[in-house]
C-alpha cells in the first residue's frame, strides 16, 4: 500500500473517516469503514486493505463496536506501509450494557467483562453495587464511558447468576453474546394457548398416517423430536423411505408474536448441557415434537428410491403420525451392527426372539462376540415390530453414503468434542464425541429429503430458501495447493475450476493418518461459508446442484418459512402479489439466518474453549502428545487427540527466535533452522489454562516420529 500523497495535516477534512471499531485484547484496534469513507479512501490511497490501525495509544475511550471518526497519521508516524489513525471522537457507542463477573471491594468493585474484545474493567462505586455479591455473574450498565486514562463506570442492574450457582458461566456467556432463555409475553401467552388447543385437523386436507410404523431416532438427551422416518419395500423392489417432519407452520403462524421471535433468533443454539431455543418449550418439547404414541401434524416426504439409490418417484404432502417408538442412536447402531447374528437367531415363523436357540454353538464365539449376541437378543426382542424396517433402512443409508462419495461429496470427519460435565457443571472429562452407524443413517436420509424438496421448488421457481455454498475461490484453493506439496500430496488442478471430488480424493488419501485431521482442517477452511440464499446456487461441499434445510423446522428459522411454502403450494400457485411477498420473506430470512447462525456458532466455540480450558485446569504441568494444527505470528497451535487445542507462544520457545512463515504454514528458527510444521506431531506440557480469558498455553517439549506418513 502506498503512503499519503504528500504532506497532509491532521485537520485536512480528506483525512477524517469515519467507521466501526474492533477492538482486541492487547488494547489496539482496527477500524472497518463505512461506504462513504471507503470510497474517498481509495482516491488517496491504494491496496486492498481498507481496515485502519489504530495503535493503542490512539484508540482513547473507543471500544469495541463503536461508531468512530477518525484521522490519518502523518506517513512518518506508521510502522510500515500500511496507513494508520487516531480516534478523534466516538460517534455512537454498541455497548450500553456489558456483561461480567463482579469482583467486590470494601468500598468499590469492577466488572470483568465476559467478551474479551472489551480489555478493560468497569468501575462500579458502592452505591452502585444493587445485591451482588464477590464473584457473582452480572449485567452492568454504562453510566460512563472511558476517557484517556479513566475507566468506564457503571451500575449493576442484573444479577444472572450467583457465584458457584450450576451452569453460572454458560449463562453468562450467553447473556453476553445477547441470548436469552425467555420469551415475551405475547410470544409466552401464543405459545400456552397453542399448547390449550391441542393436536387438530382436518381429515380432508391431512394424509393419516398413525398406522404406519413411523419412529424417531435421536440422541438419549434429546426432547426436541422433530424428525421421523419409515420405510417400506415395493413390489418392484425399490425403497420407499418416508421422512415426516413435525408442522411448526400449522402452529407460529405467519407473522404472529412466535413467527417474529424465531426470525430474530433464527437458530436455537446447544451449548453442552444447555439450550438456547428458538421456540418455546410448549411447542419445541411438546405440542410440535414427535413424541410416541402421540398424535402429531407433520409434512411428510415420500421417496421412491431404487437399490441403486436414485429417487424414482417422490411425493410431498401434509399428514398426521403417531410415532411407534423413541429410538436412541446407540440402541440402533447396536442393531445395526449385530446384525451379523439375524440367521442364526431368526426363529420359525413370525414367532419373537427368545433367546440363543439350543443348536447354537456359543462356545465358538469370544467374549466380544457373545456380548454382541445377547446385546442382539435383547434388541430385536424389545424391537421386534421395526427390527426388519431397520435392517432395511441401515443397507439404504449404506447406498445413499457410496452414491454420495461417489459423485464427490465431502466429508470432513473432522473430530468434535464430546465435553463431560458434573452435577455442578464443572468438565470432568474431554474426549470426541463418536458418529455411529444410526447417526449416519438419520444423517443420509435428512440430505436425501433436503435436495428433494430443494429440486421440486427450484423447477417450480418459487420464492424460496436455499442453503448453498459456492465453490473456494482461486487464491483459497492456490494456498491448499502449496499446502498439500507439503505432505506429499500433488493437486493437479485448474484453481478456477476444482471439482469437489477431486478435494473428496484427498481426504480419502489422508484417511487413517496422523495428519488426517490437520489436513480436513485447512481444507475446510479453504472453504467458503455455507449461507442461506433465495437464489438457488448449489452446494459444493455436497456435490449437489439443489439443497435446502427442510427438516429441522423446531431449532432452523429456513425451514420453517420452507414448510410454510410448502403448504402454499400443495393446493394452487400463488398469485402475483403473494410471489412479491414471499420474495421479500424469503430475503430476509435468508439474511437473517446467516448472520443468525454465524453468531450462534461464535457461541457454541466460546464456550467450548471455556470448558476445554477449566478442564485443563486441573492438568497443568502435565505431558500431552499433539499435533500442530495452525500457526501464526504469536506462536503455533497444537491439538490434542481429544480435540483441545492450546498455543506454544514463541517468546517462550527459548532454543532459537522464530518467524513465522504463513504462507509455507511453519515457523522456521533464524539461527538453528529448526521447522515446526502444520500437522507434525509433538509433544508438549501444559504450562497454563483458565477459564476467564479461555486459553491455554503449552510448552513446547519436542517432536515426535511422525505414524503412518
Amino acid at each position: 500500500m502506498s503512503k499519503q500523497k504528500g504532506t497532509k495535516e491532521k485537520s485536512n477534512k480528506n483525512f477524517v473517516f469515519y467507521g466501526t471499531m474492533s477492538k482486541f485484547q492487547k488494547g489496539f484496534g482496527f477500524v472497518t469503514l463505512d461506504e462513504e469513507s471507503r470510497e474517498r479512501f481509495e482516491i488517496h490511497f491504494s491496496g486492498e486493505d481498507r481496515d485502519i490501525y489504530v495503535a493503542p495509544p490512539d484508540i482513547g475511550g473507543a471500544m469495541d463496536g463503536d461508531k468512530v471518526e477518525i484521522v490519518i497519521l502523518p506517513s512518518y508516524l506508521w510502522r510500515g506501509s500500511r496507513p494508520e489513525a487516531q480516534v478523534s471522537r466516538v460517534t455512537e457507542r454498541k455497548f450500553k450494557e456489558v456483561v461480567g463477573t463482579f469482583y467486590k471491594q470494601k468500598r468499590f468493585g469492577f466488572v470483568v467483562p465476559e467478551t474479551r474484545k472489551i480489555r478493560d474493567d468497569i468501575f462500579v462505586s458502592r452505591k452502585n453495587f444493587s445485591d451482588a455479591g464477590d464473584g457473582d455473574k452480572v449485567v452492568v450498565e454504562i453510566t460512563g464511558y472511558p476517557e484517556g486514562e479513566s475507566k468506564a463506570e457503571g451500575k449493576i442492574v442484573e444479577i444472572i447468576a450467583r457465584k458457584g450457582e450450576k451452569g453460572a458461566d454458560i449463562k453468562a456467556l450467553i447473556r453476553a453474546h445477547g441470548y436469552t432463555n425467555k420469551f415475551n409475553h405475547a410470544v409466552r401467552r401464543q405459545a400456552r394457548d397453542v399448547k390449550n388447543a391441542g393436536v387438530s385437523w382436518n381429515p380432508d386436507e391431512r394424509r393419516d398416517l398413525r398406522n404406519k410404523n413411523i419412529f424417531t431416532i435421536d440422541g438419549a438427551d434429546s426432547k426436541d423430536f422433530d424428525d421421523a422416518v419409515s420405510i417400506e419395500i415395493l413390489e418392484n423392489g425399490n425403497y420407499l423411505l418416508g421422512v415426516h417432519i413435525a408442522d411448526v407452520s400449522e402452529y407460529a403462524t405467519e407473522g404472529s408474536p412466535l413467527d417474529k421471535e424465531a426470525l430474530a433468533r433464527g437458530t436455537s443454539v446447544y451449548l453442552i448441557d444447555q439450550v438456547v431455543p428458538m421456540l418455546p418449550e410448549e411447542l419445541s418439547n411438546d405440542i410440535c415434537s414427535l413424541r410416541p404414541d402421540e398424535d402429531r401434524l407433520t409434512l411428510s416426504v415420500n421417496m421412491e428410491v431404487s437399490p441403486d439409490g436414485d429417487v424414482r418417484d417422490y411425493e410431498i404432502y401434509k399428514s398426521v403420525i403417531r410415532s411407534k417408538f423413541r429410538m436412541v442412536y446407540d440402541d440402533v447402531s447396536d442393531m445395526i451392527e449385530t446384525s451379523g447374528f439375524d440367521d442364526e437367531l431368526r426363529p420359525e415363523g413370525n414367532e419373537r426372539y427368545d433367546g440363543i436357540p439350543s443348536d447354537f454353538n456359543v462356545s465358538e464365539l469370544s467374549s466380544d462376540e457373545k456380548e454382541i449376541l445377547e446385546r442382539a437378543i435383547i434388541f430385536k426382542r424389545k424391537y421386534y415390530d421395526i427390527y426388519d424396517d431397520i435392517k432395511n433402512m441401515a443397507k439404504l443409508a449404506s447406498v445413499l453414503r457410496t452414491k454420495r462419495k461417489q459423485r464427490g461429496s465431502l466429508d470432513f470427519d473432522i473430530e468434535e468434542a464430546y465435553i463431560v460435565l458434573d452435577k455442578n457443571g464443572v468438565a470432568t472429562d474431554v474426549d470426541t464425541a463418536v458418529r455411529r452407524s444410526a447417526n449416519k443413517l438419520i444423517e443420509e436420509f435428512m440430505l436425501l429429503a433436503n435436495e428433494t424438496v430443494a429440486r421440486h421448488f427450484a423447477f417450480m421457481e418459487m420464492p424460496f430458501v436455499y442453503r448453498v455454498h459456492e465453490k473456494p475461490g482461486t487464491e483459497k484453493i492456490e494456498e491448499l495447493k502449496v499446502f498439500m506439496r507439503g505432505f506429499g500430496i500433488n493437486m493437479s488442478v485448474n484453481a478456477d475450476n476444482v471439482h469437489p471430488k477431486l478435494l473428496a480424493g484427498i481426504l480419502d488419501e489422508v484417511h487413517g493418518k496422523s495428519f488426517e485431521n490437520v489436513v480436513s482442517t485447512v481444507m475446510l477452511r479453504s472453504m467458503k461459508k455455507a449461507v442461506y440464499d433465495p437464489e438457488c446456487l448449489g452446494h459444493f461441499g455436497l456435490a449437489l446442484k439443489y439443497y435446502c434445510h427442510f427438516t429441522s423446522p423446531i431449532r432452523r428459522y429456513p425451514d420453517l418459512i420452507i414448510h410454510r411454502i410448502i403448504k402454499e403450494t400443495l393446493g394452487a400457485y400463488p398469485d402475483e402479489n403473494r410471489i412479491k411477498v414471499l420474495s421479500s420473506k424469503v430475503s430476509e430470512a435468508s439474511e437473517l439466518s446467516s448472520a443468525n447462525e454465524r453468531k450462534a456458532v461464535e457461541l457454541e466455540r466460546e464456550v467450548e474453549k471455556m470448558k476445554k480450558a477449566e478442564y485443563m485446569e486441573k492438568h497443568i504441568g502435565e505431558i500431552f502428545e499433539g499435533v500442530i494444527s495452525g500457526v501464526s505470528n504469536h506462536g503455533i497451535y497444537v491439538e490434542l487427540p481429544n480435540t483441545i487445542e492450546g498455543m506454544v507462544r514463541l517468546e517462550h520457545m527459548n532454543d532459537d527466535y522464530y518467524d513465522c512463515e504463513p504462507d509455507k504454514y511453519r515457523v522456521i528458527g533464524r539461527s538453528t533452522g529448526n521447522i515446526y510444521s502444520l500437522g507434525e506431531p509433538v509433544k508438549v506440557r501444559v504450562k497454563n489454562a483458565s477459564k476467564e480469558p479461555r486459553e491455554i498455553d503449552f510448552g513446547l517439549l519436542g517432536k515426535l516420529r511422525m505414524e503412518n506418513a
